[in-house]
């Protein structure tokens, strides 16, 4: 099985591409809505969120997880694959959608254009998207991040097509519309929610990067060259949905904005330091 955490509605955005492209592989969806948002809380404190979040899907039988959340996987993946899976979850393993997210704005970039990555207050406080892009792209591409705070509390609400989200983006994005941005990280999951109304903003000549289908096609790459981790993953089908908080705003949710018909079941997460 594989699952996939977020800190609450955004890592559907993913999920959607995931089960689409693997109909075959069991996928968990647990939402941690009962403590968002991520970012603005402190490293220290994201950090113990996602090992609870992580040491339960592997209590559950997953044998990977995917950190479908941009200030998650910048703040805590590395603590964990260095200092907690080696102790605690031998041949389990943990990925993020940060290095996928860059290596696809490098293949696409050329020199002379400028990025630029929306996400977080602690996502942007990180530096983590510049430090990998600076691992890829061409010396010289000017590279501009924006925290878009009230961006995830307006997806949280449902507000995906409404005059106060529209305003809130004008006013992210018009300076990074006027600085000649070409290409757009969308850094933090809840963000492809808002795609049409951020692509409005921008203009047709900006390029949006949505982490979900390329975090889709990274999976497939992993998959084949780690073919005996890929043995392990059940292949029945199986789609289960978690929430932290309320199950039926769950559900309401993710038809309105996913497209996903579900039962959420709601989950008292509690830390679990062994697995």
């Amino acid at each position: 099985m594989i699952g996939v955490f977020d800190s609450g509605f955004g890592g559907l955005s993913v999920f959607r591409e995931l089960i689409r492209s693997f109909p075959k592989y069991d996928f968990v969806y647990l939402g941690d809505n009962a403590r968002y948002p991520y970012g603005d809380r402190s490293g220290d404190a994201v950090f113990r969120f996602t090992r609870e979040a992580t040491a339960w899907l592997f209590r559950e039988g997953c044998e990977l997880v995917i950190l479908a959340c941009n200030t998650a996987s910048a703040q805590a993946l590395r603590r964990l694959q260095q200092e907690w899976l080696p102790g605690q979850a031998a041949g389990k393993k943990v990925l993020g959608v940060l290095v996928p997210v860059a290596e696809a704005v490098a293949q696409n970039v050329r020199a002379g254009e400028r990025v630029g990555i929306i996400a977080t207050r602690g996502t942007v406080h990180s530096n983590a998207y510049p430090r990998e892009l600076a691992k890829h792209i061409p010396a010289g591409i000017e590279v501009i991040q924006q925290a878009c705070p009230l961006f995830v509390p307006l997806v949280e609400e449902g507000l995906l097509e409404h005059p106060i989200t529209e305003a809130v983006a004008y006013h992210y994005l018009a300076p990074l519309s006027k600085r000649g941005i070409t290409k757009l990280i969308l850094g933090c999951t809840h963000y492809p929610f808002l795609f049409p109304t951020i692509q409005k903003v921008m203009g047709g000549q900006c390029q949006l990067f949505d982490s979900g289908p390329i975090v889709a096609k990274a999976l497939a790459q992993y998959c084949e060259k780690h073919k005996a981790l890929d043995i392990k993953i059940r292949k029945t089908g199986l789609r289960r949905y978690l929430t932290t908080d309320d199950p039926v705003r769950f559900n309401e949710f993710a038809q309105k904005a996913a497209g996903l018909f579900i039962e959420a079941e709601k989950l008292d997460l509690v830390e679990f330091d062994r697995v």
